[in-house]
């Protein structure tokens, strides 16, 4: 054999023992900086604005390749645009180390050691990136996570940024920011873009780029189309495993998921009393509904329905509380004419017996009042309806919330109590507004306080101050001590005449929107997927990593 065939030999023999890991890239890079700017768009879509910027270690391989993970596949490829120092990046392709994401190639432009190069990428369009929020059904959850990588290849801290620019039209005080993850801010950095969108800012300094950072916010559902917002599927993680592993799963646990999920679709139907016809969309808006029909629309809970029923026949005299633990009332005979329906059942109710008798009346005039309004809602928007009714709910709040005086507080209050408690944060927020000062109570107080007044003057927490002309003006309350008792009126309803809210409110939908007859299949409560398996509201998680 000659020399030369002999080397060459010798070198191919050195090919096939040397392990393929010893010919592989050596990556090793700092990821000195990450900005992302996150747009919710008014139609529902999302847009992604990167930069990275890279110091890529001596003696590494060059950065050749940038993987981007993107929250789903959902994306347009065509309106991904990207470059290197400001060279514009051709090569993009979906990437071979990410769920789902693009694979930039740098090609000429690769990052060399010892280098520092700035990586910008655009993503015009991503679809299916909200979610209902867990927390009230009428906001979209937004859950983004930026892009991380392999922590065999990044070293040291990030100075990471993330902002959220929110659809157009949302108001200041509507959005709400989900928990920050550990090292940033508990609250983020509010403001307004140069478009006029709310933005929300997260900044950590002395992050990383191997981790990853879970962020958030919710919106008013109203902001953008109905459809963009999608509804989670509890079947999606089953695309992600083999039909091999899926069978042993199949043989012995399909019955019982089946039997969970059915379990769990049933405790939330439940909770939604409503009967299903109003969910189908009309068109415009129902005006005219009563602050506590209004309440039945949004589906609030029957507790606070029951309490607002109790404080509108107060007010309107035709009964007071006897006793508040547990809670006694008693009619004014003869009833006021202008009593409603079900103020009238609400009240015949309290002539039964505590107990079942006194549960079970009061649960007849729950379905009749959502029988009502279903009626009452026949060929309107749901949808429309409400987002008119929380306009209302916000307008008397503000109005309260503007008073100069505590006089004029009290009695705005008095005149628009009902439409405020049709927030879900009715507790916390009566306790804000009334949390310094004095309120003057309205003259149907002594109805709903029997206590009130009744107090040895050493000790009493009532007053009266006289007026100008010596006589005395309207009793007053500690705004902390009024706003406790209207708070407890609810918790009152719950633990002394209705018991367990949930086995309440089941004994309702039973009627109002009772199971369906088949039981074939099962519904879920929610859960849904994404790359990422975020334990959020919503998934937009965009994952990354693979190394590169």
């Amino acid at each position: 054999m000659k020399p030369k065939t002999i080397l060459i030999a010798v070198f191919l023999l050195i090919l096939l023992v040397i392990p393929v890991s010893a010919l592989a890239q050596n990556y090793s890079f700092r990821l000195e900086r990450e900005t992302v700017h996150a747009f919710w768009n008014e139609d529902g879509t999302l847009s992604l604005d990167y930069l990275f910027v890279f110091s890529n270690e001596p003696g590494a391989s060059p950065i050749d390749f940038v993987d981007v993970g993107l929250p789903n596949d959902n994306y347009d490829r065509i309106t991904i645009f990207a470059d290197v120092d400001g060279r514009p990046i051709t090569d993009i392709e979906e990437s071979p180390y990410v769920t789902y994401g693009v694979a930039l190639g740098l090609e000429n432009n690769a990052i060399q050691p010892g280098e520092t190069g700035r990586v910008h990428v655009v993503v015009g369009t991503i679809r299916e990136v909200l979610h209902p929020d867990s927390q009230d059904d009428n906001y979209a959850s937004a859950v983004f996570s930026p892009t991380w990588f392999d922590s065999d290849f990044v070293h040291g801290a990030t100075d990471l940024t993330v902002v959220f620019h929110l659809p157009a039209g949302v108001q200041p005080e509507e959005p709400r920011w989900h928990e920050a993850p550990p090292g940033f801010p508990s609250a983020p950095e509010a403001g307004i873009d140069d478009q006029g969108r709310i933005i929300y800012t997260w900044h950590n300094p002395n992050a990383n780029g191997y981790t990853q950072y879970t962020f958030g916010a919710s919106f008013p559902a109203q902001y953008v189309p109905a459809d963009a917002i999608a509804r989670p599927n509890p079947f999606a993680w089953i695309s992600r495993i083999s039909f091999e592993a899926l069978i042993p799963f199949l043989c012995f646990g399909f019955f019982g998921l089946i039997f969970i999920l059915g379990l769990i679709g049933d405790r939330r139907r439940k909770m939604q009393y409503l009967p299903p016809k109003i969910a189908i969309e009309g068109h415009g808006i129902k005006r005219g509904l009563t602050a506590i029909e209004a309440a039945i629309l949004m589906e609030q809970p029957m507790d606070k329905v029951l309490t607002m029923i109790l404080f509108s026949v107060i007010k309107k005299n035709a009964a007071r509380v006897l006793k508040q633990d547990p809670l006694e009332i008693e009619k004014t005979e003869p009833l006021s004419e202008n009593l409603r329906t079900y103020e009238k059942a609400f009240l015949e109710a309290f002539d039964e017996p505590r107990g079942p008798r006194q549960r079970k009346a009061l649960q007849k005039m729950m379905v009749d009042l959502i029988r009502s309004v279903g009626k009452k809602m026949e060929g309107f928007s749901r949808r429309e309806s409400v987002a008119y009714y929380r306009d209302i709910m916000d307008r008397a709040w503000a109005q309260v919330e503007a008073a100069d005086t505590p006089e004029v507080k009290s009695q705005l209050f008095d005149e628009v109590m009902e439409w405020t408690m049709l927030d879900r944060e009715f507790d916390d927020r009566a306790e804000d507004v009334f949390r310094t000062g004095p309120v003057f109570v309205p003259l149907w107080w002594p109805r709903y306080d029997p206590g009130y007044g009744r107090s040895a003057p050493s000790t009493s927490t009532t007053s009266r101050t006289p007026t100008s002309g010596g006589s005395p003006s309207l009793p007053q309350l500690p705004g902390s001590d009024f706003a406790a008792a209207v708070v407890t009126g609810v918790q009152n309803f719950s633990s002394n005449v209705i018991g367990n809210v949930t086995e309440f409110t089941s004994g309702v939908t039973n009627v109002t929107n009772p199971p369906p007859k088949t039981t074939s299949s099962g519904r879920s409560s929610g859960g849904g997927s994404c790359a990422c398996a975020c334990a959020c509201a919503g998934c937009a998680c965009a994952c990354a990593g693979g190394g590169r």
